[in-house]
């Protein structure tokens, strides 16, 4: 198995046992699709009206079979003589009957206002369950959409984004199939049997004991199938979600894919998730194509019993023709809800599928949060401090940080350096909690940043990431992302960042399409937009995380004025910039070097040369390849 072959298959085992490897993996009809009920009672009205709808359809749907087998007595009771009986049985020509009578015309009359009535009330029905499905279906997607993303960022970090997407659109959408047809299904057979069943039981309780009493073998024909069917349809489920993976993982990129000719790999990959599909909904479709022809032999064999028992039982002067005529009927029509039955417990146990993984998502409990008591951030961040931090990643046996001590005061511009892995970024997650540390105490104006809730910390926070992620969109939708700003603070933003120039020279300006993850732009744009976005917040804490990287010389240093020029005429923002490359925080307060996630010195720019040690190795290392590359 080749590495990458191994990440996958440890990333879709933790996908498995986030959405499907329940605790409780016992196969029960329905166990997890019954959470969608609450979702339902929100709307109870709708959902009520629907029932008493459905009803009064099924009510509408039975009336004129009775009314057949009343028109069926009268007419015998009118015009069929012995003779007449004899005269059909010999096939002589029927005798002329009249004209038709008031109440031959109110029969009629009788069934169209009943099919009328059954039009009215299933199209009400359908259009209020319907109804109550869409906003339950939108309930549940955004319930699952909060839980995600309250997470923290290291739970996205080992599951993929295709996944979760498939979560959030197939299988929710998979759950609003199962509210407004399986439950209207569900409605439609309970009442059809009970009110068939009492008509019947009425007429004839021999006939309906006989009618019925095959139907019990449907039961264990149930449990058969639902418990070997489901395990099939969450395969599907999950197959499906992997593909949705990695076409995501393909399609965002495609350069990559094609710079490498990784044409054949991406197709065989998406090949062994499609067959792994297929091969599922192929052994779901031989357990289904098993179970709904049985339901056809239980009906054959209960309308076969009802046939043959008929006549036996009209000799004996229990039931009237008309009666039978009647009893028959409504029999026929229960034969549609009976195999509607087959093709409901299959949609349910593919809701069911779908609804482990939903219900997972939505049961998510993240591990940062808001702490009892925490307060919201009053007033501006004037410190930051580290004492003492230790940190290790979840998934790294050694520590990220070991025993970390900084301070950032209002207006200070603090640098980090050191060498990839040295646990510089660490500190800038730890400021925006996307993590938390093991030992000692991150500390904002004093105080433990536990104290704080969350979002009002953020709030005071202007992030730019090493990889800048625009939104696909607009320049001006990117920079105003998730505010409501004017133009001329957009505009105020960009040249804060350095943007303005590249903007005006674009057709549309602000306009300006960017794509998806701000393809359409270079990599220096992208940063500019970026930092521009975490500038219109006008934040009191300024993290960039190698922010600079992509930058021209010329450009960072333009930023760089903008950014710290007017630090004496009253800028009190704190600015804590991790760079490798040293001339972006040449000019800060403080710098500290790191090394294995340790402050191996610190000092300004001058103090960290004279001390001739890392920093001052690296500078000359640079600054060495820049004169090389200048002579």
């Amino acid at each position: 198995m080749t590495a990458t072959e191994q990440e996958g298959a440890a990333i879709g085992t933790s996908l498995s046992k986030d959405m499907s490897e329940m605790a409780d993996d016992r196969q029960v009809v329905g166990r997890k699709i019954w959470r969608v009920v609450p979702y339902i009672t929100r709307y109870w009205k709708k959902a009520l009206g629907g029932i008493l709808a459905n009803a009064g359809a099924r009510a509408f749907d039975l009336i004129p079979f009775i009314a057949i087998g009343m028109a069926a007595d009268y007419y015998q009771s009118k015009t069929f003589t012995n003779s007449t009986i004899e005269g059909l049985v010999k096939w002589e020509a029927i005798p002329d009957l009249g004209p038709i009578d008031s109440i031959e015309l109110g029969f009629g009359l009788l069934i169209m206002v009943c099919f009328t009535f059954l039009a009215f009330f299933q199209g009400l029905s359908n259009q209020m369950w319907q109804s109550t499905a869409y906003m339950a279906q939108h309930d549940i997607r955004m319930d699952a959409t909060n839980s995600l993303l309250n997470m923290e960022a290291s739970y996205f970090e080992s599951r993929q984004t295709g996944n979760l997407m498939s979560v959030l659109s197939a299988d929710v959408a998979q759950l609003e199939d199962i509210i407004s047809d399986a439950s209207t299904s569900m409605i439609r057979i309970t009442i059809t049997f009970s009110a068939a069943f009492f008509i019947m039981f009425w007429m004839s309780p021999k006939l309906a004991v006989i009618l019925f009493a095959p139907l019990v073998i449907i039961v264990p024909m149930v449990i058969w199938f639902s418990t070997r069917v489901q395990r099939k349809y969450r395969k599907q489920r999950e197959s499906t979600g992997g593909i949705v993976a990695i076409l995501e993982n393909v399609l965002t990129g495609i350069t990559v894919v094609q710079a490498y000719n990784a044409k054949e790999f991406e197709i065989s990959r998406i090949g062994r998730q499609s067959g792994d599909y297929r091969d599922a909904a192929v052994q779901a479709a031989f357990v289904r194509n098993r179970f709904i022809p049985g339901i056809y032999v239980v009906a054959g064999i209960s309308f076969g019993l009802l046939t043959s028992a008929g006549g036996w039982v009209m000799e004996s002067g229990e039931i009237t023709v008309g009666q039978f005529v009647t009893f028959l009927l409504i029999s026929t029509r229960m034969t549609m809800p009976m195999f509607i039955l087959g093709m409901l417990i299959n949609q349910i146990q593919k809701g069911e599928a779908s609804s482990k993984r939903v219900f997972a998502i939505i049961d998510l409990e993240p591990s940062i949060f808001d702490k009892e008591g925490a307060v919201p951030l009053e007033g501006p961040i004037e410190s930051i401090r580290f004492d003492d931090v230790s940190f290790a990643y979840p998934t790294s046996e050694n520590n990220a940080l070991n025993g970390i001590s900084l301070t950032a005061s209002s207006g200070e511009f603090l640098g980090v350096m050191g060498h990839t892995g040295a646990g510089k970024s660490t500190i800038l997650k730890l400021i925006e909690r996307f993590y938390e540390p093991q030992g000692g105490r991150v500390m904002i104006n004093d105080r433990d940043i536990n104290e704080f809730q969350i979002e009002s910390i953020r709030e005071r926070i202007g992030f730019v990431s090493q990889d800048p992620f625009l939104f696909f969109g607009t320049i001006g939708e990117n920079v105003a992302y998730a505010r409501e700003p004017t133009n001329e603070q957009i505009l105020s933003a960009l040249e804060a960042a350095g943007a303005t120039e590249f903007i005006s020279n674009l057709t549309d300006g602000l306009d300006t399409m960017v794509g998806d993850r701000g393809v359409m732009l270079s990599g220096g744009q992208r940063a500019r937009i970026s930092l521009a976005r975490a500038l219109l917040k006008d934040p009191d804490l300024l993290i960039l995380d190698e922010a600079s990287a992509a930058l021209d010389a010329e450009t960072e240093k333009r930023i760089q004025e903008s950014l710290f020029g007017n630090i004496n005429g009253g800028n009190k923002r704190i600015t804590i910039a991790v760079a490798h490359r040293l001339a972006t925080i040449r000019n800060a307060d403080e710098i500290v070097a790191m090394v294995d996630g340790a402050i191996v010195e610190r000092g300004s720019h001058s103090d960290l040369i004279d001390n001739d040690n890392v920093y001052a190795s690296q500078w000359s290392i640079q600054t060495g390849e820049l004169g090389a590359l200048g002579g």
